[in-house]
């Protein structure tokens, strides 16, 4: 049983909050590695663009999608949506797999 279950949902949204930012960092940095020619496996971000932040859910490569967004001077505004999805959902996942844990 949830000791606090109406802590839930809050959790989540700082948790979001904080990664988000954390990931925004990411990209910042990114945006400081000097413009060079793409490697190919680059292309397949530039196809699909800013969708790819959805990925930042994942441990260790979405920060890689982070770094890469800001290496390819993608704009905020086209980020920022997909970057806040991508760590939402991965809390998400986890709360959901916590109450699964919890309640089975």
């Amino acid at each position: 049983m949830l000791k606090w279950p109406q802590q839930l949902w809050p959790a989540v949204i700082v948790a979001t909050v904080g990664n988000s930012l954390g990931g925004a960092v990411t990209v910042w940095m990114g945006r400081r590695i000097p413009p060079a020619e793409s490697p190919r496996k680059v292309e397949l971000l530039q196809r699909w663009g800013p969708v790819v932040l959805l990925g930042t859910w994942l441990p260790v490569i979405g920060d890689a999608f982070c770094l890469a967004a800001g290496w390819l001077r993608w704009p905020w505004r086209r980020i920022w949506p997909w970057l806040v999805l991508g760590k939402l959902a991965r809390y998400v996942v986890i709360a959901g797999a916590g109450l699964w844990w919890l309640q089975r």
